[in-house]
């Protein structure tokens, strides 16, 4: 089992950068493939990006590819997502979770952190 904890969200105008931090205080953080998902008010949780348990292999949506880069740090227990030129749409709740698949549905990971809220206004 593995707890996350989210850090890093805010309120960015439109084209600067965030850091989402995603930590965990298991020891089996290595265990599990890494992947952020994101939820606007009123809409389904969507996939961001997810990377590998090695960290040898990454994926990220089409909306962000490029902009967004996912990485992690086994020793530390630690996930990041770096999220550059951010855009209005961007805002939404960004949850972190962990799981055993590589996957983009959101219920193949069986543990989620809290959340944290991203806000970019224009």
């Amino acid at each position: 089992q593995v707890q996350l904890v989210e850090s890093g969200g805010g309120l960015v105008q439109a084209g600067g950068s965030l850091r989402l931090s995603c930590t965990s205080s298991g020891r089996t953080f290595s265990t599990y493939h890494i992947a952020w998902f994101r939820q606007a008010p009123g809409k389904e949780r969507d996939f961001v990006a997810c990377i590998t348990r090695s960290g040898d292999s990454t994926y990220s949506a089409d909306s962000v590819k490029g902009l967004f880069t996912i990485s992690r740090d086994n020793a530390k227990g630690l996930a990041i997502l770096q999220m550059n030129s951010l855009k209005p749409q961007d805002t939404a709740v960004y949850y972190c979770a962990a799981g055993l698949q590589v996957s983009r549905n959101p219920s193949r990971f069986s543990f989620w952190g809290q959340g944290t809220q991203v806000t970019v206004s224009s």
